[in-house]
């Protein structure tokens, strides 16, 4: 087949190359274009949008992976992208980013902690439409049956049809022990992560500290938001924006006194 009339898709996660979810994307990419992944050399999670400013950068061509070029980089996802554009495609613009399969759930909020959704934000901010997906099990031996179609059939749609400028797709798929009936586009819960740390002493008396936490739903009856449809073992589509700002009508009334000089 002539790669050259085929989609180029642009592949990244924050689990590292060796994670079994990244390796499973690119499996499910290989039949709508010309996969190439460029992934940190070891886990990023948690990384959101960081970029690395003091230290040096490498990109390691590794083996392909089932006809995937493959790439490694000592840095964060959105190291990744930034490089792939820069160095890797030489100039190639790819038609998809994709990121994951991220082992464990990008959610709620989340989305904005997670490296895998700073990678597809990222490839949003190149103006190309991305997609992140997730499966809800946290487990390096994690089975990712449940994920295969939503895949395939959400690659297809943005493939022809493309994502409007500055909005991209955050997909969270249950793990339920078989693939899910339905798939549901909604919002992001409200929710916030409570007990985030918890104290230990190490032999010398100093204290330290380990994230753990517990998500709380702030609205677990909404039937339209993500974490509801992923408690009913339906996928999540969150339709996701880059530019963060909120629409200036519905600010605060008082923020426009700041434009008058303080008397």
């Amino acid at each position: 087949m002539n790669t050259d009339n085929r989609p180029l898709i642009l592949v990244s996660n924050d689990d590292g190359y060796e994670a079994p979810g990244v390796h499973e994307l690119i499996r499910r990419l290989i039949p709508y274009g010309e996969v190439v992944a460029v992934c940190p050399d070891g886990p990023r999670s948690g990384q959101s949008m960081a970029i690395t400013v003091n230290e040096p950068l490498h990109v390691s061509e590794l083996p392909d992976f089932m006809g995937a070029k493959m790439y490694k980089v000592n840095g964060t996802p959105v190291d990744c992208i930034k490089l792939a554009m820069h160095v890797v495609l030489r100039g190639r613009r790819p038609s998809l980013v994709a990121a994951g399969i991220n082992h464990g759930s990008n959610a709620a909020i989340n989305v904005v902690y997670s490296g895998t959704m700073g990678a597809v934000f990222e490839g949003c901010a190149f103006g190309i439409p991305s997609v992140g997906f997730s499966l809800t099990d946290h487990a390096h031996d994690a089975d990712f049956t449940p994920c295969l179609p939503f895949i395939d059939r959400i690659s297809r749609e943005v493939l022809a049809h493309g994502l409007p400028e500055g909005m991209c797709l955050n997909v969270n798929i249950p793990n339920c022990g078989h693939v899910p009936e339905k798939m549901r586009v909604v919002r992001a819960c409200k929710g916030n992560w409570s007990d985030e740390y918890k104290e230990y002493t190490d032999p010398h008396g100093r204290k330290f500290y380990w994230l753990t936490g517990k998500f709380e739903n702030l609205e677990p009856n909404n039937r339209d938001t993500d974490e509801w449809c992923l408690s009913h073992d339906i996928v999540s589509v969150v339709p996701t924006l880059l530019d963060r700002t909120m629409p200036l009508a519905e600010a605060p009334s008082w923020l426009a006194l700041l434009e008058e000089p303080e008397e």
